[in-house]
């Protein structure tokens, strides 16, 4: 299936959220508002074949249960979600029947439309590598247990007798890898350790000292690196542009640990990811993303080059990555805020800084709490340049 438009209605805390998807689809919001719901359940809407055929392979059953799959792909306690009649999934303005979805008989397609990376992707790497689908438990989300075993199906099947995974020349472009070890790495490589029993990744620098594990890495590289395996499975070695049979990638809260050097280059690979041919979804509590799609929605509208959005990102302005910017300047982005009172989504993909609706002026709450500082400092600055007239009876 590939929906253009989904509607959800009294599924957890979302009371309804109408969403139509762009080339590239951001929803924002606090904290439980429903975002990774939305998220896992266009997941189920492309993917349920493969969503269940994965599980059965791994013995994972639920007899049909309806409450019992979601606690099973939700993850434990979310068996709750799915009301029997009044929860509704719409796709395309035709309602989908989910009970007949998670039931349905016969050969079930095997290989997924969907590649999902998690918030919880940092706990897919175990001693530095990836875990296996059985190492979780059964009321582990669904979205975690499948990204790991992927990325240790990649590790053993394609970098498995490979030494080094970053800088690699065959993955990333070269303008990107420059980024990376700058923004990321610093200095570092990122390789496969062999020297003991069990193969785990570790950084280093060439030929100076011992190598580093995964525990001592930063906080910002153990997050990111299992979102560059990710990528790394998504941008295929061959001479293709991308993983075949996938259409749609979802990443949550990619600025995830990262500093804001590095979110603007996973920034900068999320418009690969578009270049690639990939329908991408995000989620994200950074103003950051939104900023770098307000720059681009200005751009379209007023005649921007493919060099503006290069310099967007300091990025060098190579054939290549001239080729990308080209095609991100012509994708369509749409926003999403999912409102934490009303349990509903609004649409403020026009990002206008001067909307009357502060939602959308304050990119869904996102530049809120700045914009507030603000104005207690220009407060508190008033009062004391007034007190100082008052005493002097000159502005200072």
């Amino acid at each position: 299936m590939k929906p253009n438009r989904m509607t959800i209605q009294n599924v957890g805390q979302i009371t309804k959220a109408e969403i139509g998807f762009g080339d590239l689809t951001v929803f924002v919001g606090p904290q439980a508002t429903g975002k990774s719901i939305a998220l896992e359940f266009l997941k189920l809407l492309v993917d349920s074949g493969p969503v269940r055929t994965r599980l059965r392979e791994y013995g994972v059953e639920w007899d049909r249960d309806l409450a019992r799959f979601f606690d099973i792909f939700l993850g434990e306690g979310m068996n709750g979600v799915w009301h029997e009649g009044t929860s509704t999934l719409t796709a395309d303005g035709a309602k989908v029947d989910i009970a007949a979805l998670i039931k349905k008989p016969g050969q079930l397609k095997k290989d997924p439309s969907m590649f999902f990376l998690p918030a919880q992707r940092v706990l897919t790497l175990r001693e530095g590598w990836p875990r296996p689908f059985s190492d979780y438990g059964p009321g582990d989300p669904f979205v975690v247990r499948d990204f790991s075993d992927n990325l240790r199906l990649l590790m053993e099947k394609e970098f498995g007798r490979s030494g080094v995974l970053f800088p690699k020349s065959n993955r990333l472009k070269s303008e990107i890898r420059e980024l990376l070890a700058d923004a990321v790495f610093h200095g570092f490589g990122l390789s496969v350790d062999k020297a003991r029993p069990q193969k785990r990744l570790v950084l280093a620098q060439s030929g100076e000292g011992d190598s580093l594990p995964f525990m001592v890495w930063s906080a910002g590289q153990r997050e990111f690196v299992p979102l560059l395996l990710g990528l790394y499975w998504l941008f295929p070695a061959a001479k293709v542009s991308r993983r075949t049979g996938v259409e749609w990638v979802v990443i949550e809260e990619l600025e995830m640990g990262l500093h804001p050097k590095a979110i603007n280059v996973v920034l900068l690979l999320v418009l690969e990811l578009l270049w690639r041919g990939y329908r991408v979804c995000l989620s994200t509590h950074s103003s950051q993303v939104l900023d770098m799609l307000w720059a681009l929605r200005i751009l379209q509208e007023r005649g921007g080059t493919a060099s503006d959005v290069l310099d967007l990102f300091q990025c060098r302005r190579t054939s290549p990555m001239i080729r990308v910017a080209e095609t991100a300047i012509k994708k369509d982005a749409r926003v999403y805020l999912f409102e934490q009172a009303s349990g509903r989504t609004r649409d403020i993909s026009r990002l206008d800084p001067g909307s009357d609706d502060v939602r959308e002026a304050g990119w869904g709450g996102l530049t809120e709490f700045s914009g507030h500082v603000g104005d207690i400092v220009a407060r508190v600055v008033g009062r004391s340049e007034i007190s100082a007239i008052t005493k002097t009876g000159v502005l200072r």
